[in-house]
């Protein structure tokens, strides 16, 4: 089975949406979008459903739940531009609301793909959860993020951080660096031609493959929590 993947017509229009921000130049062209984008990122979606089986079963890849809507929600937003100008897909954490656990996504747009995932905006209670969890078993993270896999891919653990460990920790806590995070991010920038590659939908799997173990990490205190 060959491997699912985006063509030139999917940057062409992304790249024309972004020139044209507006629902009636989109609306005329509707089809193009499902042609070119949607469904092209549905079959990635679906094509990953099975292969997570074998390296990451619990986590979700279905168009329902992974695919972001075209529609930009602009009313708290002084930007009321209507379209999304890249198309995205989030794959969550079996048993977690989408939005609450680590998990996956990328996304292509005019100017770039962009492969990743991890944990963006957890709950203070959540954020507390990940950090006992880390302190607790800091030399599991710590190899984690120094993993070949990891580093050839990822370089290292991003995110937003505290200037100082949290209360409630020593400062010289031999995990200080992870407690100070509020965010565990990795992800890879790559142009956007890269989407329209042979290999893409082999270099997405291997880099999903390479962040999964962190991600499994990130969810294991909320996972135990929620049942």
């Amino acid at each position: 089975m060959p491997n699912p993947c985006f063509t030139p017509a999917t940057l062409s229009f992304l790249r024309a949406l972004k020139r044209n921000n507006d629902r009636e130049w989109f609306r005329a062209r509707k089809d193009r979008y499902e042609r070119d984008v949607r469904e092209p990122m549905i079959r990635v979606i679906e094509r990953l459903a099975t292969d997570f089986k074998s390296f990451g079963p619990e986590l979700v890849a279905a168009p329902k739940t992974s695919l972001y809507r075209i529609y930009r929600d602009t009313r708290f937003s002084p930007d009321k531009t209507p379209l999304k100008t890249n198309v995205a897909a989030s794959f969550p954490w079996r048993g977690l609301h989408r939005h609450q656990g680590a998990g996956l996504y990328f996304e292509i747009a005019p100017k770039w793909v962009w492969i990743g995932g991890g944990m963006y905006a957890p709950e203070p209670p959540h954020l507390v959860k990940v950090r006992e969890h880390v302190a607790e078993t800091w030399p599991e993270i710590r190899s984690l993020t120094k993993a070949r896999a990891f580093v050839d891919r990822f370089e290292t653990l991003g995110g937003e951080q505290l200037t100082r460990v949290p209360r409630g920790y020593p400062a010289d806590h031999p995990a200080a660096d992870f407690l100070r995070h509020k965010q565990f991010l990795a992800g890879r920038e790559l142009p956007a031609e890269s989407a329209i590659r042979e290999d893409f939908y082999s270099e997405l799997l291997s880099t999903f493959k390479a962040l999964v173990p962190l991600v499994r990490f990130l969810n294991e205190p909320l996972v135990a929590d929620a049942s």
